[in-house]
């Protein structure tokens, strides 16, 4: 089983984690039960429970589920993304080098951090789609808008149940509300600059 693996890197250093154990300390950071968190996410506790125990590998349907009812963000769950990943900072905040970007492996993609945290709403990562890797088994949706560039590759994109391939140098743009989901059909892995636009919490409540 392909568990979720996360590593921050720092020069030459790298310090492995796993989602769950990120997952767990924003849960309790927000002093809130398995049985809580459950309730707001609509995941069950016994998936919570594994999954914290890097027991079980969340789709990317689940890890936003749990993100929205963590109330943060896409990028809380890379572990070193507050600033711990360089012991030293000599560049401005809104800068992200190449050797400081978190990433995250869930087995079936990876996902690259490239944003700064300088901003509120907008989020940027490189997303790494293996030979038949995909976003999982069931669309995705989410209270944001999103965009893409392709970088390498080839990869299917659906939207509202139309589809599209797309290769390198193609783009897309999306509300994220409607059902989506990608898939890399091909025996060469895709690369995928990822654009997140979240939406401000008072268009939503």
């Amino acid at each position: 089983m392909n568990l979720a693996t996360w590593t921050a890197i720092s020069g030459s250093a790298e310090r492995p984690d796993h989602v769950g154990a990120v997952i767990r300390r924003l849960r309790l950071e927000r002093k809130m039960s398995l049985k809580e968190l459950s309730r707001a996410s609509g995941v069950s506790s016994g998936m919570l429970s594994q999954i914290e125990r890097n027991l079980a590998n969340p789709s990317l349907k689940i890890l936003t589920k749990i993100q929205v009812a963590l109330e943060t963000n896409a990028a809380a769950l890379f572990p070193g993304n507050a600033g711990n990943v360089m012991t030293e900072r000599k560049d401005p905040l809104f800068v992200k080098r190449n050797h400081q970007r978190p990433f995250c492996g869930l087995g079936y993609l990876t996902k690259e951090l490239l944003s700064t945290g300088t901003t509120q709403h907008l989020e940027m990562m490189l997303l790494h789609i293996p030979p038949k890797g995909s976003s999982g088994d069931s669309p995705l949706t989410s209270l944001s808008e999103k965009g893409g560039f392709v970088l390498e590759g080839t990869i299917t994109m659906s939207v509202d149940g139309e589809e599209a391939v797309l290769g390198e140098g193609d783009s897309f743009a999306f509300d994220g509300r409607r059902p989506h989901a990608f898939r890399n059909d091909t025996d060469a892995s895709a690369k995928v600059l990822w654009i997140i636009s979240n939406f401000p919490m008072q268009r939503h409540l």
